[in-house]
């Protein structure tokens, strides 16, 4: 996969997150998990262009971290409504594996990354 594709990737990724998050109801627990979902969702798409544009190894290696850290969290936040019964788990199966799945690439992006002789 390309850097453009995985880019498209996760813009995809982050708008159907937002879609997921205009859905949960309106409790104050459904407003809570929307809000964070919401926030790491899209934060996977934004870090990883910045990761693109890194400056460095170092600075590559940073933000693709974050990249890596905000897929997971956005796997657990889909998890959390799920539990919480905000939303029916057959809606969100194929996003939460994307969630999954992202979190998969990145951590084998930061690991080569690592390896990587400059």
């Amino acid at each position: 996969m390309t850097n453009d594709e995985l880019k498209e990737r996760t813009v995809q990724f982050a708008v159907r997150v937002m879609k997921m998050a205009d859905s949960l109801p309106r409790s104050a627990s459904g407003k809570t998990v929307a809000n964070q979902v919401a926030r790491s969702g899209g934060s996977v798409a934004a870090n990883y262009r910045a990761a693109l544009r890194g400056k460095s190894r170092a600075d590559f290696i940073n933000k693709i971290t974050i990249v890596l850290e905000e897929a997971d969290e956005t796997d657990l936040w889909i998890e959390i409504a799920k539990r919480c019964g905000h939303i029916p788990a057959r809606r969100v199966t194929t996003l939460q594996a994307e969630a999954i799945e992202l979190t998969k690439i990145f951590n084998a992006t930061r690991t080569s990354a690592l390896s990587h002789k400059s």
